[in-house]
């Protein structure tokens, strides 16, 4: 099945075109929009806490504040929730570095995979990747975490080789695709 998503600018109303049974809206977000983004994060943290460096008990407790929350936003240059019905039920970050664009924080509630509510994410950062003349778009991802593998391979991403110790049971591959 295949779903065409429009990308809207922050500031500007979401739009989608449908296709298929699931019209995607992608939903770019800024500081303000830290209480959206801190809902969906700390689901994402208690749900899947093997899928990402960062922890639930390092963003609760004294770490869950406002001000951590929109710094998060303002510093990591792209943040977007996809909504289905209107509501958030997931969240995809990027960020430029010396390399091209790093692909991070990428969430699908559990009830929505396979849907493709993921590839619509992953498009989007593909996009502003592009947008930006990126010429590659690179990620971590834990290697048996196959759900991910296949969704990132499904959308051109290739495995070049382990992050960090491969004997970890926690051990991380990157993943890469080139723009052209």
């Amino acid at each position: 099945m295949q779903y065409v998503v429009r990308l809207c600018r922050s500031g500007q109303s979401p739009t989608a075109v449908p296709c298929g049974i699931e019209p995607w809206i992608l939903r770019p977000t800024n500081e303000d929009d830290w209480d959206d983004w801190r809902v969906l994060r700390l689901e994402a943290l208690a749900e899947s806490p093997e899928a990402f460096s960062s922890t639930l008990s390092g963003w609760t407790g004294p770490g869950d504040t406002e001000q951590r929350w929109r710094a998060r936003l303002r510093d990591v240059p792209y943040n977007v929730l996809v909504l289905r019905h209107g509501r958030p039920v997931g969240m995809v970050s990027a960020t430029a570095c010396s390399e091209g664009v790093e692909l991070i924080s990428m969430w699908v509630h559990p009830n929505t995979r396979g849907l493709g509510a993921g590839d619509a994410l992953v498009g989007g950062v593909l996009t502003w990747a592009s947008d930006r003349g990126a010429t590659l778009v690179h990620l971590a991802v834990r290697a048996a975490n196959r759900h991910a593998v296949e969704l990132y391979e499904r959308n051109g991403f290739e495995v070049v080789g382990p992050v960090g110790n491969p004997g970890d049971e926690l051990a991380e591959q990157r993943m890469e695709r080139r723009l052209t």
